[in-house]
């Protein structure tokens, strides 16, 4: 009983303090004033780095249109949105060249960082890309940025998560803010949720008729359902109910 208090009473703790530090708006006055809820899931962990990457998407997205490669990779490895709190730039590069993460695609593709090899080539119209028309390009730097780096960086952290609490550590500080992280790639702030792969989700839906009556996908629907329940699961210690939810969000 006292452990459940103490674990409830840190767990609102957190979740206070994150929110008043989230409504001061740590992004200063011309960036999205972030609360600590993003698209109907609520963080009890700072991930503000993590969610603030869809901005840097959608600048990409907008430069991918004029064709200016040179501009777009200036912000894919130097970043622009996304200050970390040691003054640091957090860039999608950092995210697509890091090896040893667990989203299994160095292992299926057998390349150690297959993703930022892919859109190093779209951006230089080299190896798959020679020859490519410049809108070739575009999409697959658009949809490379998006769609792929966002979702495959997710999925390892949603299984960075499960391996915390496999560990026992399942506290705001590993598990659970793994589980945070998550939601953040995927769906993005609110306010640039349109270049996340949550939207892009909703997009496929409308073409395949397999969306709500409100638009919203009915697999964006079962993901946020099951990010809850992980969370939840995460904060009682209940690895089999986390694992679970994972396992749901995956599929």
């Amino acid at each position: 009983m006292i452990k459940d208090i103490k674990n409830k009473t840190i767990t609102i703790m957190a979740v206070l303090l994150f929110a008043t530090s989230a409504f001061a708006g740590c992004t200063g006055s011309d960036g999205p004033q972030l609360d600590a809820e993003d698209g109907g899931y609520t963080y009890v962990t700072d991930v503000d780095v993590y969610r603030l990457m869809s901005e840097d998407v959608c600048d990409i997205k907008d430069l991918a249109e004029e064709h200016d490669w040179d501009a777009i990779k200036d912000i894919y490895q130097n970043g622009k949105n996304v200050e970390k709190s040691d003054g640091a730039m957090k860039t999608l590069e950092q995210h697509a060249s890091v090896s040893g993460k667990k989203h299994g695609l160095s292992e299926y593709y057998e390349v150690d960082a297959p993703l930022h090899d892919y859109l190093m080539a779209a951006l230089d119209g080299t190896a798959m890309f020679t020859g490519a028309s410049d809108s070739v390009r575009e999409q697959a730097v658009e949809k490379g940025v998006q769609n792929q780096i966002l979702t495959a960086y997710a999925i390892h952290e949603l299984n960075s998560a499960i391996t915390k609490a496999e560990a026992g550590n399942f506290g705001v500080d590993d598990a659970q803010h793994a589980w945070d992280e998550g939601w953040g790639l995927y769906h993005g702030t609110d306010e640039a949720v349109s270049c996340s792969p949550y939207a892009t989700g909703d997009k496929r839906a409308a073409n395949f008729g397999t969306a709500d009556t409100e638009g919203t996908a009915l697999a964006n629907s079962a993901i946020l359902e099951a990010m809850k329940e992980g969370l939840i699961a995460l904060q009682a210690e209940d690895l089999a109910g986390a694992i679970d939810a994972r396992d749901k969000i995956l599929k």
